[in-house]
């Protein structure tokens, strides 16, 4: 960004822009896309159902309407193209329970500047159950747009068995076993994920051929050997020391020619851009111990210094500025 992107009117606009991501989220909390999507409403109505204040309805929705997520035609709400792809709880496409988690990063990211005094994370110690449904749900809508790309721009024709280390609701070990027939997958997370995992799997039809083990990727043994590993946003939750320590034990957990795939939003090699991975090293700092976003030079080393060869970076751009790198053994 240049110095002209910058005056007061930007500066303005960029401190106060937690109102409109704020009216956002309350319009998930209080389900109001999903409501108006069965029939438009006036607002008494829609206040009945969605259990709320009159006024403090009114303002919402016309806010919302301002932000063109709904508009209003003869005193009713009606939603507009993009909230019924986007923000109706049936959709598909539905990323509502990703915004339900970042509303729950609120108060750790309202704590940035003690984060940046004390070195240690605002979040509180443990999460809510509501916390980590919104989490684990919203990571796996989010793969699924991700996922059958990457399992599109990915050759594992001749592959066997993939880790899909740290992989969560396995997702991606889900698409990369439909994209290739040969493959079965192990997912590997905490016991936590599991039920989530299982219910993913299942859905697919491959319960077959993925199975899942629970344990602590730090601490724990890891299984093998596989072929190919995968491990999706895993490293930025950690710091270079344990980063390094996983990528040797999926390295050691390869058969010899495996392939190791390391997916993240990466930084430039000055750590100063693209935007998105700068600033999710702050949600790292607000919400870890010593987890952060990592140069592509940096990810490069740790697989090179684990002995992985022929390193190098798949020209897959994915969104926030997630790439692949790959390495063999």
């Amino acid at each position: 960004m240049t110095v002209e992107y910058w005056n007061a009117g930007r500066l303005l606009e960029v401190s106060g822009a937690y109102w409109e991501s704020f009216a956002l989220h309350a319009g998930i909390a209080l389900d109001i896309f999903t409501l108006l999507e069965e029939a438009p409403g006036e607002v008494a109505a829609l206040a009945r159902k969605a259990g709320a204040d009159e006024r403090g309805l009114e303002a919402l929705l016309h806010a919302l309407t301002a932000m063109g997520l709904l508009k209003k035609a003869d005193g009713k709400f009606m939603n507009t193209e993009p909230s019924r792809a986007f923000l109706v709880g049936t959709s598909p496409s539905y990323v509502g329970d990703i915004i339900k988690h970042h509303h729950h990063l609120v108060h750790s990211w309202a704590g940035l500047a003690d984060a940046v005094r004390k070195g240690i994370p605002t979040r509180k110690k443990k999460r809510t159950k509501n916390e980590i449904r919104s989490f684990l749900l919203g990571m796996t809508n989010q793969a699924r747009r991700v996922a059958p790309r990457v399992a599109g721009e990915i050759d594992l024709y001749n592959r066997r068995h993939l880790l899909d280390l740290g992989g969560g609701p396995g997702t991606f070990a889900v698409h990369f076993c439909l994209a290739n027939a040969n493959l079965k997958a192990t997912v590997f997370d905490l016991p936590a994920t599991k039920p989530f995992a299982l219910k993913v799997i299942e859905e697919a039809g491959l319960s077959g051929r993925i199975g899942f083990l629970a344990g602590d990727y730090l601490k724990d043994d890891i299984g093998g050997p596989y072929d190919v590993v995968w491990l999706s946003h895993v490293l930025h939750s950690m710091g270079p020391r344990d980063s390094l320590l996983v990528i040797k034990k999926a390295v050691s957990a390869l058969e010899s020619d495996g392939l190791i795939l390391v997916h993240d939003f990466f930084l430039s090699d000055t750590l100063d851009g693209p935007l998105f991975p700068a600033l999710f090293s702050l949600n790292m700092l607000v919400n870890t111990m010593q987890g952060r976003a990592y140069s592509e030079r940096e990810v490069k080393e740790m697989l090179s210094l684990a002995g992985a060869d022929e390193v190098t970076r798949l020209p897959f751009n994915g969104p926030s500025d997630s790439g692949i790198l790959y390495g063999r053994v």
